[in-house]
């Protein structure tokens, strides 16, 4: 009754595209279950389409793909007070290390025949997790004194920047720099150093570096308010869509869904569609949200409900069982995540992350 069909092949094809663009390795990040779409399929895409690595939040995302048969290195840089890092360690499972005593935690979980693999992260500005700069040093020789005895290796450096504007992030960058050449006079050799998400991969050159961690760009959404994924060379990965549920006639001055927030002016046909805030279509977009449904754009007409909402299609022919898309790839006539976003004041990283589990996911690409 409600399916998201995820175009895997978009998926492997805007990785190619975006590594073509940045010409470093690339770690796709599938964190969220793969930003909606699926961290599974959205792994094996994007390791498909040439990612080198994958990132989660947090270690059971890791875990669960690991489960699942992916085997390509995967680094989790989110960890609970007291996490418990040994099965990350067992199951080769890259830790994001923001504190002194997450260090000593890695490199506890280790064994003689298996260091734990970190990736250092330095605050630069951003006000989240990370080493504070004052304690950068201290945790860098720390590091490389783990290293030397075998209890860990130290894989990568990273951070992550605020997009705030190009001068905000190369201040950041900048802060990121010098917290290298710390990691160096300490003795680090960091294979990887990333601070570029999709925002900065594609807009600001010199924060690539040698790695860049990609998101959202890789689903085919634009991380731009002026720039849509067409222009970026990029194809939305996911189609959310179900069927028309039923149709009904009804008078002028008809009340739609809950408050009446909608009359009807004229006679004129209602459709329900069978998707609502429970499966993550946002009751902010309630009159706002644009759908599809016969090659003809219309509108939510009235509140969005928990399982249902109303389109008021005036005199067009539409049936039972006729299809509704709410979004897709644009380029085909259909809304973009970004349409709806606008109508829910919010950013199109929220729209696909928030659809539920009651939304079946299709692989898909055929709508092409």
């Amino acid at each position: 009754m409600r399916e998201a069909i995820v175009d895997v092949d978009a998926i492997a094809e805007n990785v190619r595209h975006l590594r073509r663009l940045t010409g470093v390795e690339v770690i796709a990040v599938v964190k969220a279950d793969g930003y909606g779409h699926g961290a599974l399929r959205a792994a094996t895409a994007a390791l498909a389409g040439g990612a080198s690595r994958l990132g989660v939040a947090d270690i059971a995302e890791a875990l669960e793909l690991r489960r699942a048969g992916i085997t390509a290195p995967i680094v989790a840089w989110l960890h609970a007070p007291g996490a418990d890092f040994r099965p990350a360690v067992e199951r080769r499972v890259e830790l994001g290390i923001s504190s002194f005593d997450q260090l000593q935690a890695a490199a506890a979980a280790a064994s003689a025949d298996r260091p734990a693999d970190v990736h250092l992260k330095v605050e630069t500005g951003l006000g989240r997790n990370g080493v504070e700069p004052a304690d950068w040093s201290r945790v860098c020789f720390e590091a490389a004194r783990l290293e030397r005895v075998g209890r860990l290796r130290v894989v990568g450096v990273f951070s992550h920047l605020s997009n705030t504007s190009p001068e905000d992030d190369r201040a950041s960058l900048a802060r990121f720099d010098d917290a290298l050449t710390v990691a160096t006079d300490a003795g680090l050799a960091p294979a990887l150093r990333h601070i570029a998400a999709s925002n900065a991969a594609i807009s600001l050159p010199e924060a690539r570096l040698n790695c860049v961690r990609l998101g959202i760009a890789i689903y085919g959404l634009s991380p731009f308010a002026d720039r849509t994924s067409a222009d970026l060379g990029l194809r939305p990965a996911m189609t959310l869509r179900a069927p028309v549920a039923a149709v009904r006639r009804v008078p002028a001055g008809q009340g739609v869904s809950y408050g009446y927030t909608h009359r009807t002016d004229v006679e004129t046909t209602l459709a329900l569609v069978p998707l609502g805030y429970a499966d993550g279509v946002p009751r902010q977009a309630s009159g706002r949200g644009p759908v599809v449904i016969g090659g003809r754009r219309f509108t939510v007409a009235g509140r969005i409900a928990m399982d249902q909402f109303v389109v008021d299609v005036g005199d067009a022919a539409v049936s039972v069982g006729d299809d509704v898309v709410l979004f897709g790839d644009p380029t085909l006539g259909v809304p973009s995540a970004a349409e709806w976003a606008e109508a829910a004041d919010t950013i199109d990283y929220d729209i696909v992350t928030r659809i539920g589990a009651r939304v079946t996911r299709r692989p898909g690409g055929e709508q092409r």
